[in-house]
């Protein structure tokens, strides 16, 4: 392997794992379906597999400068872990649209 091979790998190593779905692309899918901000959002209307859907919300949710503007709870529904935590519905803050 090249010394720039090496360099890259290592460098990819330390990232955080990358959650699959652009924040924007979520965060389009929820307005769609929520019709507003601050309206939860059954997890499992995001048609995802269950894997993905915990590896997409748990990663934007440990993320402090994204989590603050998700909002988890547990309802009736399908439950999904979100680091560790089970929730069933998702709601997100207006606010987000300034980092996207």
């Amino acid at each position: 392997m090249s010394a720039e091979a090496t360099r890259r790998a290592s460098s990819d190593a330390s990232r955080p794992p990358n959650p699959m779905m652009p924040l924007r692309e979520l965060v389009e899918r929820y307005r769609s379906l929520a019709g507003e901000f601050g309206k939860p959002v059954a997890l499992a209307a995001f048609q995802l597999t269950a894997a993905e859907t915990e590896r997409v919300f748990s990663s934007y949710d440990e993320d402090y400068h994204i989590s603050r503007f998700f909002h988890f709870t547990q309802s009736s529904g399908t439950r999904f872990s979100i680091n560790g935590i089970p929730v069933t519905h998702v709601s997100l803050d207006a606010e987000i649209e300034s980092i996207l």
